[in-house]
């Protein structure tokens, strides 16, 4: 065999291929074999056929294709080696020429992995917020928890501002009760939002059997998106009681003996909630720095192939979950279906060239994925998907997508090296230092999937 290699472009080459019929003999024989198994022919036993009866019975065109079809994947293989190019994808294979006994050849177009230079980053600066928590953040917190631990007590009174009642609705459209527009003792609290617009309006003054009837646009069942007659009946008024802040309430909400001890747990753990997000908001725009120093060939069959997945991927995961198609995501969204690919084009040139360049990083400062850090990380994907370790791990393997896990570790480390190099201060002017955060390959993988979204560019041969 011989081959040559065209560049086409930085991100496409084709590859012409001659092959010496001698060399398709294992294939032939194979396909001889194959199709032995497959016919019958009277006075020959199943598998005995000669070659010379299956060229007439059948013609010897049906053999080089199938000779033809199983050698192409490995005479493209050595044609991509002796080449030393990176394929993105399938090839587009042509087969420029077959002469029975004499010559295969064959041309094979493919999208490459750009050669990409990369430029000393250690000048990248960035700011991120300060790590500060306020007593206001800690009365918040204390009083989300006081709010978990709320009690109810029923009340003969009008309803007030956050009352829990107990409501029966009934929804009219265009003068007819929907089918799915009836529901019975529905607990509300007053101001909570949660349901109907206009719904906190119509209870406020209503005692246990009082009624009324409001205007408002359904947010989902049968006839989403039109206005309704709602008319809402309350039957019962329960006023909500908080407990009071003291120690007690400490020891009956946490381990703690004291309501200092625990406002101080508390602010300890926003601090630490705060730290993490300053490392990954670090982490996200030491990102966008390195992107900006890096020139990035645009593979356009890859980059139209993510567009498609990630817009597969949203109308029928995502949007399909939540009962809405594309066309009602948009508006809601209140934007154009143009605006809408902008977006996505530009979402998915992001995840390309950041797997590229980290990619490139990861060869550049030769990092490697030990067992441990892959454990890890395989530990944290089982968390996030509802798998226990051992389905996630099963489930990879079966899958094929070990690679694809290394790969999502390698590149979290390579931002790690990208992220200590870079100077990071906060708002205050102060320098952060984020040598001593435990979790940072991890966290910076986290930020590099945010991104990446669902380009995993593959390399086939």
């Amino acid at each position: 065999m011989k081959s040559a290699v065209e560049t086409l472009n930085p991100t496409r080459v084709r590859l012409t291929v001659e092959v010496p019929f001698e060399e398709l003999k294992d294939s032939l024989d194979a396909a001889y074999k194959k199709i032995n198994q497959q016919v019958t022919v009277k006075g020959f036993r199943k598998g005995k056929i000669p070659a010379r009866v299956i060229d007439q019975r059948f013609g010897r065109g049906a053999v080089l294709e199938e000779a033809v079809n199983d050698a192409l994947p490995k005479f493209y293989t050595e044609a991509v080696n002796e080449a030393e190019v990176n394929p993105l994808g399938q090839p587009e294979v042509d087969i420029t020429e077959l002469k029975d006994g004499e010559l295969l050849a064959f041309t094979a177009e493919v999208d490459i992995r750009p050669t990409l230079e990369i430029p000393d980053y250690s000048g990248i600066e960035v700011t991120v917020d300060a790590v500060e928590v306020t007593d206001e953040d800690v009365e918040k917190s204390v009083e989300q928890l006081r709010e978990r631990f709320a009690s109810t007590s029923t009340v003969e009174r009008a309803a007030e501002e956050g009352d829990v009642v107990t409501i029966d609705l009934e929804a009219k459209v265009d003068g007819e009760i929907l089918p799915d527009g009836v529901a019975d003792g529905v607990s509300y609290t007053i101001g909570s939002g949660e349901l109907l617009d206009g719904i906190d309006e119509a209870v406020k003054g209503l005692e246990a059997g009082g009624e009324a009837t409001f205007t408002s646009q359904l947010k989902g069942g049968s006839a989403e998106g039109k206005d309704a007659e709602v008319t809402v009946k309350v039957t019962t008024v329960a006023a909500r009681e908080l407990p009071e802040l003291n120690d007690e309430f400490a020891q009956m909400a946490s381990e703690f003996d004291t309501l200092d001890e625990l406002k101080a747990d508390s602010r300890k753990r926003l601090e630490n909630m705060k730290q993490f997000d300053q490392a990954t908001q670090a982490q996200e725009r030491v990102l966008d720095e390195l992107l900006k120093l890096v020139e990035v060939p645009m593979p356009e069959k890859l980059l139209e192939d993510e567009i498609n997945t990630r817009k597969h991927n949203l109308e029928h995961h995502q949007l399909g979950q939540m009962g809405l198609d594309l066309v009602k995501y948009l508006e809601i969204q209140g934007k154009t279906e143009e605006e809408f690919l902008a977006e996505t084009k530009e979402q998915a040139e992001k995840g390309i060239k950041t797997q590229f360049i980290l990619d490139e990083l990861v060869n550049k400062e030769k990092l490697d994925v030990s067992r441990e850090e892959l454990t890890e990380h395989l530990f944290r994907r089982a968390a996030s998907s509802g798998m226990s370790p051992d389905q996630f791990a099963q489930a990879v393997a079966q899958q094929g997508q070990v690679p694809m896990l290394v790969g999502e570790v390698a590149r979290g480390k390579a931002l790690a090296v990208v992220v200590e190099a870079a100077k990071v201060v906060d708002s205050n002017g102060e320098v952060v230092d984020l040598s001593d955060d435990e979790d940072e390959v991890e966290t910076a993988a986290e930020a590099v999937e945010a991104v990446t979204g669902e380009a995993e560019v593959s390399e086939d041969k």
